[in-house]
């Protein structure tokens, strides 16, 4: 039997697995964590977290295939497929504070891995994280390998609050990157395989590592600015008399932009958002994107504002 071991109980780790625990009968999945009162609510009738369609999910598998447990390192031992879901906050000092992921959780995980681990493992990044932050881990798994071979794939989750169920049933898409190497094939396909159980093979897509790290950090800098959009539009609106509403139903019937992400408000927030955003303006140098054309909005940063701070290009 494959077994599945997820570090982190929290918003990802704990819908993720109970989902293909779920899908997945014939695979064992552990959920882990250092904190007792967490694990203790997983394994109680009153979760951690409110998500429509979950408690069913756990009820059905709990016992079965499906385990909550605060014996980390035995479970990391013991699993094929290792999902890491950890937090990764925003730096408060240091190089990066206020922009840069804070990475200290996923790379703790990273040495307790290694510390641990006493056969091959594929190693899923689950969490938001920056790009080039599997180049990070596989150092420090490979420093401290004794001869244990890693494959480090991203896996991240496109999930919305209230709807993470159905997300998950159902996605869009299921992403998975890695290495381009013949191991790196064989560790992405084993991971294809889990979610082939339920998932059509066409929306289980593959690419090399760092694309699908910054596919998800892209996903959403993308509707982040539909929403920034909008919300210009929406002063516009204010200074002609045009209804925002209006205006954004009609854009919205255009096959080429669609309806969604075009309700005007006061901004957007969530964490994924946020980090996300943060983490883009971060690795990207402002005089190469005059060059090729794109402008990241900041969080709290009217447009006229990057611009005006942006070289220009001769």
């Amino acid at each position: 039997m494959v077994k599945i071991c997820c570090i982190g109980a929290g918003y990802v780790g704990g819908p993720t697995m109970a989902v293909i625990a779920l899908k997945c009968p014939d695979i064992e999945v552990v959920v882990v964590d250092i904190s007792k009162p967490r694990i203790e609510a997983w394994n109680s009738d009153t979760l951690p977290i409110y998500e429509p369609g979950l408690d069913d999910v756990v009820k059905q598998c709990r016992g079965k295939n499906l385990f909550f447990s605060t014996d980390v390192e035995k479970h990391v031992a013991e699993a094929d497929i290792i999902f890491v879901s950890v937090n990764t906050p925003t730096k408060t000092r240091g190089l990066g504070a206020g922009k840069a992921a804070d990475l200290t959780y996923w790379e703790s995980a990273a040495r307790m891995i290694a510390d641990v681990s006493k056969s091959d493992k594929i190693v899923v990044e689950k969490s938001t994280v920056p790009v080039k932050t599997a180049e990070a881990i596989e150092k420090i798994l490979t420093h401290n390998s004794k001869g244990i071979n890693y494959q480090i794939l991203s896996n991240p989750e496109f999930l919305a609050e209230g709807t993470a169920i159905e997300d998950l049933f159902k996605p869009d898409r299921v992403l998975i990157g890695g290495r381009e190497t013949p191991e790196g094939r064989k560790a992405v396909q084993a991971l294809k395989d889990v979610y082939a159980h339920w998932v059509p093979e066409d929306r289980i897509l593959t690419t090399n590592l760092w694309s699908a790290e910054l596919s998800k950090l892209a996903a959403n800098a993308f509707l982040a600015q539909r929403i920034s959009s909008v919300n210009a539009i929406s002063a516009l609106c204010e200074a002609t008399g045009a209804n925002v509403s209006e205006v954004a139903y009609a854009v919205g019937k255009d096959t080429r932009i669609g309806p969604k992400f075009l309700n005007a408000s006061v901004g957007f927030g969530g964490s994924c958002f946020q980090k996300d955003i943060l983490n883009l303006v971060y690795i990207i140098d402002p005089e190469k994107l005059r060059e090729i054309g794109f402008i990241v909005y900041s969080i709290g940063k009217p447009l006229d504002a990057w611009l005006k701070d942006m070289p220009a290009v001769a």
